[in-house]
């Protein structure tokens, strides 16, 4: 027998057919538009972006197929400039949208929403291209006009971009000729343009190298890494720079990321060797000594050495270990019980 909260029909066989439970779903559909209005609250009179998401999360959960609620969401990561959360639920929203035959001017919220996440980072071409899909759903006034800036501002970066390398290629030439501070000067030009191309950092780090700028070049080289963690001469860089700052034990490390990204690299292996050898010498500098000791792997290292002797054998395997291992040996700072 079917509750009362539930519609039947006989069908043509005479079988009993049930429907979806009317009054739940409103009452869903009820409760996901109270949590609506609460994340709205959150989000716009007290700016609390977290507690709103949290609202917005159990409005999803109660009506999954409104796109507006996932479009709440993605408004309040924008806010808390969570770029990649936004941009994966904007996507998700057009989803839900196309399968739900959602109002277009929806859709083009959320590729327009795209559109700002990349426009905050600057990369106004993947803003222009998004700012179009957008446009194509739906056209406004504001959408032409926020494509119109985005073609605005990608003309002044590809024009500073063309500029990056014309004071990149200064810098190189005055490298060649030995004028290492004016090439300084112009990498600092090129970077101000674009300071995003690892390489003008690694140039420079050679040019700060060269004039035995040794922490100005360690500097440029660790930036040049974090642009590009793939960039073999980085690492080159960064171990020559670690090593004249009598720093062994982690120019040693520097060396072998490069050869464990370049196994051909000779370069590489030959510093990498002269580092490990001289990271054993006892005169090793006192500072280099104390930097080894209290990195947290060697301290976990040290931990599990006194509880189980044996588990030294297992971190040894690794040249760099066995490296630093042997200077806190030959200095005294540890014992091998």
């Amino acid at each position: 027998m079917a509750s009362k909260s539930e519609q039947v029909f006989s069908g043509s066989q005479g079988e009993e057919t049930i429907y979806r439970r009317v009054p739940e779903e409103k009452s869903r559909e009820a409760e996901a538009l109270r949590e609506k209005e609460l994340g709205n609250d959150a989000y716009q009179k007290n700016r609390d972006f977290k507690t709103a998401i949290k609202h917005y999360e159990k409005a999803i959960e109660l009506d999954p197929k409104d796109i507006a609620y996932r479009l709440n969401r993605a408004a309040a990561y924008l806010a808390q400039k969570e770029f990649d959360k936004c941009v994966e639920e904007c996507k998700a929203a057009i989803k839900v949208g196309r399968e739900n035959n959602a109002d277009l001017k929806q859709i083009a919220k959320a590729f327009r929403f795209i559109g700002n996440c990349y426009k905050d980072q600057k990369d106004y071409e993947e803003a222009l291209k998004y700012y179009k899909l957008s446009q194509s759903e739906c056209e406004t006034e504001e959408i032409v006009k926020m494509i119109k800036e985005a073609g605005k501002q990608l003309e002044e970066v590809e024009k500073e971009l063309k500029q990056s390398l014309v004071e990149k290629e200064k810098g190189n030439g005055f490298f060649k000729q030995g004028n290492f501070q004016q090439a300084i000067e112009h990498y600092g030009e090129a970077i101000k343009r674009n300071p995003k191309d690892a390489k003008v950092f690694s140039n420079r780090a050679a040019a700060y190298f060269k004039l035995e700028k040794y922490q100005e070049a360690l500097d440029d080289s660790d930036k040049c890494i974090e642009l590009d963690p793939t960039f073999v001469k980085g690492y080159l860089r960064k171990g020559a720079s670690l090593k004249c700052l009598k720093r062994m034990s982690e120019a040693a490390e520097a060396y072998n990321k490069a050869k464990e990204l370049d196994p051909t690299n000779e370069e590489a292996k030959a510093e990498f060797d002269k580092c490990i050898a001289e990271t054993g010498d006892p005169q090793v500098d006192p500072e280099e000594i104390e930097r080894i000791l209290n990195e947290p792997k060697i301290q976990k290292i040290i931990k599990e050495m006194k509880a189980e002797p044996k588990s030294l054998l297992k971190h040894l395997q690794d040249p760099v270990i066995a490296g630093k291992m042997q200077t806190l040996l030959e200095n005294g700072r540890i014992t091998i019980p």
